[in-house]
Parts: C-alpha cells; structure tokens; sequence
C-alpha cells in the first residue's frame, strides 16, 4: 500500500496523524518476510486511527524477536526482561492511568517464562492492550519449540515433535478473566489495526493474538494466508460459552471472539505531592 494510500485510509475527522507519525525510521533487524513487519503496520496503522499522540502511548516489551518492536516506533517504550513485560506495564498502567500502555511480545516471552504473569494480568483486568506475535517457535534462539508449538512439529532440536499438547492462550485468557480477546493475522495489517483501536477502546485488559509467522525456522507457516478466514464464533459476556467456542476453534478464525462486561481496576487517584511540599516535611523549626 502506497504511502498516500495510508494517509486516506486514516483521514478521520477526529485524526490528525498517520501511520509514518509513529514510526521512529529505525530499520528493523527481522528476516525479510517476518509476519512482525505486518504487526508493526498494523500497529502505526491503528495508532493513528485512534487519534492519540505519540508521546501519550508507551509500548512495553520483554525479550525476543518481537519484543525489539518498540524501539521502531515514535511511542516511549520499556524493553525489559524475559518474561516480565506484563508486570512493568501493569505498574506503569496503575500509576499513569493517563498514559495508553500497549504490551507487545511472542509466545514463548508471553506463555513459557511470562506465563503466569500472563494469567494475573487477564485476572486483574487494568485497563491495557497486550499484544503477541504468535509463530510457535523460539525465533530469536534458532528454533527451539514453544508453548504453543504443534506437538508433532519435527525439528533438529526435538526430532519427531515435543508430544505436549499445545497452549491456548486464547482459552486461558477467557477463563481467567480478560475482558476483550481477539485474534488477528500479520497478513492483515489493516484488520489487525481495527482490532488493536477496538481492543484499546473496551474497557479493562484486551489481549490480541496474532498469528505471525516466522519464515526462516517455519517457512511452512507461509500457507497460512490460505487457512486464515473471519471467526464464525463469537460470545459476549458469556465467558463459559465463549470459552467452550474458543476450545473448539481450530486456531485459524480471525476477529473478536470475546467482550467482556467485568469493571477494569481502577487506580484510587492520590493527591498530588509538590517538591515543595517534601521540603516542608523535613524543614527544620527555627
């Protein structure tokens, strides 16, 4: 899509930027034909549609391909450690309410080292996006399996498949208790970018799977442009029902598949505290 084409497809009367607008111009280091490219589109494409400044959104990352995402765009952003991004951008969320904080990661940082986190973020429900590029391997360390990898996937590494049953993340969010659950596909940026403004504008935690694939260590992921196609199923605010529906998917269906009615956590605000009034405190009397 052409760069003209961008602009038109963003002319909102309430939107005075596009997509280049959060862009940092850093060149990415993601193997040419990586399904992140299409994430980071998706997410410039509905940042702009959302209408927000740049300084007013912050992207926190943990460790992995995708979680460099950050650094290549305008937003501020938080790379962190393995596994913790959930936890940083909920403390940022809860003492910066003001601020739209967007999480961004893959499945292993997400569902292996990040998974707890992971369930009490759904669980406490702040009012946050979490973002995962899902290609069912470790790219960034040469291919290993991940939580969700296919049990009889066969690699170097694990020859003849790993025999686990594979993660749903999808499921696991429904039950314990996010209020937005979507999925969405890197080949899609424009679909996927009408998914991050609605997920945004649900109140409470929203988390957006998006199939990404990774080409160097699982070209086969190419066909899934073919499988892909829009959910048929879809639950609002029955999470049982909803949950049941996602069990039964078989990984392909594409859009909102949950809405939740639960009241995000919400931060009591304090007073503001000056320089001046710490001074105060430990001001001598004369």
């Amino acid at each position: 899509m052409s760069d003209i084409a961008l602009e038109t497809r963003f002319e909102e009367p309430h939107c005075v930027f596009n997509a280049k607008d959060f862009s940092s111009g850093a060149h990415p280091v993601w193997c040419p034909g990586c399904g992140d490219f299409g994430v980071m589109a998706g997410l410039e494409r509905g940042l702009a549609k959302l209408g927000r400044p740049p300084h007013e959104v912050v992207l926190v990352s943990g460790i992995g391909c995708s979680s460099r995402l950050p650094g290549y765009m305008s937003t501020y952003g938080f790379h962190g450690v393995h596994g913790r991004a959930l936890a940083v951008a909920t403390g940022l969320k809860l003492t910066r309410p003001d601020l739209e904080v967007i999480t961004v990661g893959g499945d292993g940082d997400g569902y292996s080292i990040g998974g707890n986190h992971f369930i009490h973020a759904c669980r406490r429900n702040v009012d946050m996006l979490y973002v995962v590029m899902d290609n069912r391997v470790y790219g960034m360390t040469k291919g290993q399996p991940s939580p969700t990898t296919e049990a009889d996937w066969d690699s170097d590494i694990a020859p003849g498949g790993i025999g686990l049953r594979p993660f749903n993340p999808l499921a696991v969010a429904i039950a314990a208790g996010a209020n937005y659950v979507a999925r969405g596909f890197s080949g899609d940026p424009n679909g996927l970018a009408d998914l991050i403004v609605d997920g945004i504008r649900w109140p409470g935690f929203a988390f957006i799977e998006v199939l990404s694939p990774c080409v160097t260590f699982r070209p086969e992921q190419r066909e899934w442009k073919k499988m892909v196609r829009p959910s048929s199923i879809s639950a609002e605010r029955d999470r049982a029902a909803a949950t049941a529906l996602v069990l039964g998917d078989d990984g392909y269906s594409l859009g909102v598949l949950y809405r939740g009615d639960r009241a995000p956590v919400t931060p009591a605000l304090k007073p503001q505290i000056s320089v001046a009034d710490i001074e105060r405190e430990f001001a001598l009397s004369a």
